[in-house]
């Protein structure tokens, strides 16, 4: 069987039917609160359970229990606070039990029973989530943009952002459908927001080894300057596919998630999500989600010690290499040669050649892969989105 969601619950917060219809005609008459994009994504992945347990923005007990202990109130493993900020101005009169509605762009996207509106100090957040308080991390430079009040509570999604990935979206409850219905039991799910290269694709292989199939899961949304665009990691993911993988043991979706740079509690988080969405194992990265040199090496590894109740596998597989006397990709564990024979993937040396319009040797990146990349116009983002 596909793994349990998190907290046992598959949350499914989404309006439908006459009931929307009669909450959007509700949501009109209430007092409007504008949110950021950033929190119009998180109420998506709230709403359509990728968040299960959570059926809404943090009230204060499970924020400080989250920023504190890494779990919720209930003890359930947590990592990421998920959280919507409010300016003080905005929520002037509105009182817990209060129902609001949330707009983006003047749009309204959902109705929130106001739990709890409360402070929160920005610093004590980034040191916490981020392990650094310097504003050259994207994730603390966000959190200090943000508004001086929390609010809490619970949501009903209403409408959703427009989404130019929608056949490419699968959420929680179609992933375990179409798992079951392919009868895979153990399923391994990789998070990226990069085009694979061999080193992505040996660590995929290696984990279908041992499971029935794998979620190829990349993260649509926010994305800070020199990152691949959206549509590039896909295009480079259906080439790599196509032809590199056998027929019907690899899904390809995307996920609408804000990425937060977070390292090692990130790590947890996309393996949580991960689980929400039916696998059983998570590829976890070296340096998972990590930004910069603010996270040590393995430090994404072994902060899963911290959690033997997490409720899905993750796995560690070793950075992979091409060995010269091997002739292909291995591992510190399966090559014995030193390191003259060992050529070690540079994710920024692949982007400057890239860049540059150099097609990177195969033993780097697979050319069907290299070409999608070369051939679009402008394949990196070049200001933050």
């Amino acid at each position: 069987m596909v793994s349990r969601p998190h907290g046992g619950r598959l949350v499914y917060r989404v309006a439908e039917g006459k009931r929307r219809e009669a909450l959007m005609a509700e949501a009109r008459e209430l007092k409007v609160i504008k949110i950021r994009k950033e929190a119009a994504i998180d109420l998506e992945d709230i709403a359509f359970g990728a968040f299960s347990p959570l059926e809404g923005f943090m009230v204060q007990e499970d924020y400080l229990s989250v920023l504190e202990d890494m779990r919720l109130s209930n003890d359930l493993p947590w990592t990421i606070p998920i959280v919507l900020d409010v300016d003080p101005e905005e929520v002037a009169g509105v009182k817990e039990g209060d129902d609001v509605a949330l707009a983006y762009n003047g749009r309204i996207l959902a109705l929130m029973k106001v739990e709890e509106i409360y402070g929160w100090d920005k610093k004590l957040h980034a040191e916490k989530v981020y392990k650094t308080t310097d504003p050259g991390h994207p994730g603390v430079a966000k959190t200090m943009k943000m508004k001086e009040l929390l609010m809490g509570g619970r949501i009903d999604l209403l409408d959703t952002l427009p989404n130019p990935f929608e056949r490419y979206t699968l959420w929680p409850r179609e992933t375990r459908v179409l798992f079951e219905a392919r009868g895979w039991r153990t399923i391994a799910a990789f998070q990226t927001r990069n085009v694979p290269h061999l080193g992505h694709e040996f660590v995929q292989k290696a984990a279908l080894t041992f499971t029935d199939g794998l979620l190829v899961h990349p993260l649509v949304g926010w994305k800070k300057p020199g990152d691949y665009k959206d549509e590039v990691i896909i295009r480079a993911y259906e080439e790599l596919i196509k032809h590199y993988y056998p027929k019907d043991v690899v899904v390809l979706a995307v996920l609408r998630m804000n990425m937060r740079y977070a390292g090692p509690r990130e790590a947890v988080h996309h393996a949580i999500v991960r689980k929400n969405f039916g696998a059983t194992h998570f590829i976890v990265g070296r340096d998972h989600a990590g930004v910069g040199n603010y996270y040590g090496p393995y430090e994404a590894w072994d902060i899963f010690k911290e959690f033997p109740d997490l409720g899905i596998t993750p796995l560690f597989i070793r950075e992979a290499f091409y060995c010269t006397r091997c002739g292909g990709m291995v591992t510190e564990k399966t090559c014995p040669h030193g390191e003259e024979h060992r050529v070690k993937i540079s994710g920024t040396k692949l982007r400057e050649m890239l860049r540059s319009g150099i097609e990177p040797p195969p033993y780097m990146m697979r050319p069907e892969v290299a070409r999608v990349i070369i051939n679009h116009p402008n394949p990196f983002v070049e200001s933050e989105e």
